[in-house]
């Protein structure tokens, strides 16, 4: 990622962190949408769901000027995503949901910039997040 493309995702995001419950109910209510088998994958209270979400991205966000000091998180995240039976093909479905809620948070200024920024953003670390997946479905 070029410093624009993290500043692009940096500052969006900034615009995006006061309405963070509603973005966190845009995307599921989203993700469910375009995908409704993974309904069942989230059996807990799905504000928290939300919370964690907006949570792990606060993180993922912050730390795209060092993105090695949270490999090693965010391929754990990956294995467990593996025990929760979330399937390789619903990373797709996610940054898409993820686009969607980021395109009605900002509005006009989701611009087709920050639109790329946060596809590279969301495909780097969802391609670490499958690698691991990989890793722990092989040796299975």
């Amino acid at each position: 990622m070029t410093p624009n493309q993290i500043t692009l995702v940096q500052g969006s995001w900034e615009k995006v962190k006061p309405i963070s419950d509603k973005a966190a109910e845009l995307f599921y209510g989203r993700l469910f949408e375009l995908d409704p088998e993974l309904r069942p994958l989230f059996k807990g209270n799905m504000q928290e769901q939300g919370k964690k979400l907006m949570a792990t991205l606060n993180l993922a966000v912050a730390s795209l000027t060092k993105l090695d000091t949270i490999l090693p998180a965010v391929q754990e995240l990956g294995r467990k995503h593996v025990k929760y039976g979330v399937p390789l093909s619903s990373y797709a479905t996610v940054g898409e949901a993820l686009l969607w809620t980021l395109g009605q948070g900002l509005g006009d200024e989701f611009t087709d910039d920050v639109k790329e920024a946060w596809t590279l953003t969301y495909v780097t670390i969802s391609n670490v997040m499958i690698d691991a997946s990989k890793e722990v479905m092989a040796s299975e």
